[in-house]
């Protein structure tokens, strides 16, 4: 029988570690259907990819994504897809869309995700047809999506619908029994669909958006013990992952994350926790954890942090930016929507006061360092002040405060003031000693989320690329061959699901990668607009000369690196269930999606 796809001559990495080697393979109704040494009969082969010189791996996966929104609007997900991610897992930080209505909805995603909250609102309201676990799935299976999904449900989501979200969301309020026994059974149908877990979450200063409930935290936070044993004795019994974000600045609550991971006298606990960063305010806190694994794994548990593997920088636009929620003062300002009620806070001397005492507290768990003169201004209508830290325009004016000459200058300019800091993961050698870590997994991209701040869609590249860098430098930390186990194979077997792999019987989900091309490029970012949420400005990679090209169920869906006609446009991937295979999507046509990529010309020899 003749193959599909060929790919020719290409180094060939099967997912788990294993060596290399140049290969060829030859894809068949969606699946491998041959990897050989020597060379396939290409007769009545429709498509040949030379790979000659290129790496052949599966495709990546990115194991914490907000995609919930975006998926139903833009199912391509083709910033994602063009980086060789074909699968993604939603349902990240107790955040789903499975049983909320767009008003909840928004008040969950648009303030702690930074999408705005109109666009979720519309979005959910326009899309949802759904009201339980599996029709979720069937609703996603009709859509043209680009890559493999796979999901938690969300606490806050479960929280919310069951007691709505007023009462979910008051420190005074219990839910009833009934209301126990309601999110039970949701996260039993979840689990019964084919959901990799639930995940929570306890961090403090990830706040609500919309009127009601604006300024709470999430739903999943007023949860008390009674409520949270409950719904992870189902997680245990099933052998599914709980996902949690711990409220690190209470200890006691980390240390019983940690100890519910471990069981002691009962089944553990498999948990991923958010999340291992080497944080400028606190260099030790990385080690701690990565002993605390180590620890852990070693006593029975089954335990992971989430990691991004590359340096953690974040842009603004003026006060706009989720680090100022940890501390009082910054949410005070993120609560006032309107520009004027903000810019009246901001001229407040007794306002500036309490900023001054708060970026000056460095005592106490934080994410971001606190320190203006590590933050660059990238664009400013005052030409003077860019490419200057705020510490410095505030030397230049006579010795002004850095929390005064940001704030003055978030006053003149508003959200044209665009600036960017690196919060976390700035010490290259600590990277590499974290990304050996077998209690570490590759991760925490946030794709889909904080749209106007970040941009890691392309996080696998670049740590292909540190390991590439440092290979060729003669001081290698892993092998190639480690490293896309870690992005690939490594997570799918964690979380049991179907993907990750490049063996003959397994779908064929493939990326051709360039080595050649992970250059400083991977690094940059671009912005481009957003036909989905009304035409917006959102932070994106672009790196098309590293992935040339992409395979989801043997379906070219990049090729010379960029998204071909069918992406958007046809269904390629499927809905990914725990512990059971999944069938390629082939040859099955969809509707096309609003603000599906153009098409391009395949280029193929």
């Amino acid at each position: 029988m003749s193959f599909d796809t060929v790919i020719r001559g290409g180094r060939w990495f099967d997912g788990t570690g294993a060596p290399s080697a140049i290969r060829n393979i030859g894809i068949r109704d969606g699946h491998v259907a041959a990897i050989s040494a020597e060379p396939l009969d290409e007769t009545g082969c429709a498509q040949v990819i030379d790979a000659a010189g290129k790496w052949v791996l599966p495709g990546l996966l990115d194991i914490h994504t907000h995609y919930d929104v975006e998926v139903l609007v833009a199912p391509s997900l083709s910033e994602s897809v063009r980086h060789g991610v074909t699968t993604v897992l939603v349902g990240s930080c107790s955040l789903s869309t499975i049983h909320v209505d767009g008003q909840d909805a928004g008040d969950l995603f648009g303030r702690v995700e930074a999408i705005p909250r109109q666009y979720v609102v519309d979005t959910i309201d326009k899309h949802k047809d759904w009201s339980s676990c599996a029709d979720y799935i069937a609703g996603l299976e009709r859509l043209p999506l680009g890559p493999n999904v796979t999901a938690f449900i969300g606490h806050s989501d479960m929280r919310a619908a069951t007691m709505g979200l007023d009462r979910a969301t008051r420190a005074d309020a219990r839910p009833t029994a009934a209301e126990q026994a309601r999110m039970e059974q949701m996260l039993d149908e979840a689990l019964q669909a084919g959901f990799v877990g639930m995940s929570s979450q306890q961090l403090l200063f990830d706040k609500m958006d919309g009127d009601v409930c604006r300024s709470r935290t999430l739903p999943s936070t007023y949860a008390k013990p009674r409520e949270l044993r409950r719904l992870k004795s189902m997680l245990r019994r099933s052998g599914r992952i709980l996902q949690a974000g711990p409220d690190v600045k209470n200890p006691f609550d980390v240390v019983s994350q940690l100890a519910q991971a471990l069981g002691i006298f009962r089944r553990p606990l498999k948990t991923s926790l958010l999340a291992a960063a080497d944080v400028k305010s606190n260099p030790l806190a990385v080690p701690a954890m990565v002993k605390a694994s180590r620890m852990l794994n070693k006593l029975g548990a089954d335990f992971r942090w989430q990691h991004l593997p590359v340096p953690f920088e974040v842009y603004a636009d003026g006060i706009d930016l989720v680090i100022f929620e940890e501390f009082g003062s910054g949410a005070e300002a993120l609560h006032l929507r309107e520009s004027v009620e903000r810019d009246e806070l901001m001229r407040d001397e007794a306002y500036r006061r309490r900023f001054r005492k708060d970026y000056q507290n460095k005592y106490g768990p934080r994410v971001w360092h606190r320190d203006f003169f590590d933050a660059e201004i990238v664009e400013c209508p005052d030409a003077s002040v860019v490419g200057k830290s705020f510490g410095q325009v505030g030397v230049d004016r006579g010795g002004v405060h850095p929390v005064d000459a940001f704030l003055d200058l978030v006053l003149e300019h508003g959200t044209a003031l665009r600036w960017h800091t690196t919060i976390s993961n700035h010490r290259p050698d600590m990277l590499r000693k974290i990304a050996r870590e077998p209690g570490v997994q590759m991760g925490f991209s946030d794709a889909g989320a904080h749209l106007r701040n970040m941009a890691f869609y392309n996080m696998g590249l670049r740590l292909l690329r540190h390991v590439l860098d440092a290979q060729q430098a003669g001081q290698p930390f892993l092998s190639i061959e480690q490293a896309v186990h870690r992005l690939t194979g490594e997570l799918a077997d964690w979380y049991r699901i179907d993907a990750g792999h490049l063996r003959v019987g397994d779908r064929a989900d493939v990326v051709v990668i360039d080595p050649a091309h992970l250059d400083d490029k991977l690094d940059a970012y671009v912005e481009e607009t957003f036909a989905a949420y009304g035409g917006m400005s959102r932070m994106v990679n672009r790196n098309d000369e590293a992935v040339t090209a992409v395979f989801i169920s043997g379906r070219a869906v990049v090729l010379d690196g960029r998204p071909t006609a069918m992406l958007g446009t046809q269904r390629t991937g499927s809905f990914l269930r725990a512990d059971t295979p999944t069938p390629a999507v082939t040859g099955q046509a969809t509707v096309p999606a609003p603000g599906a990529p153009a098409a391009t010309s395949p280029a193929a020899t």
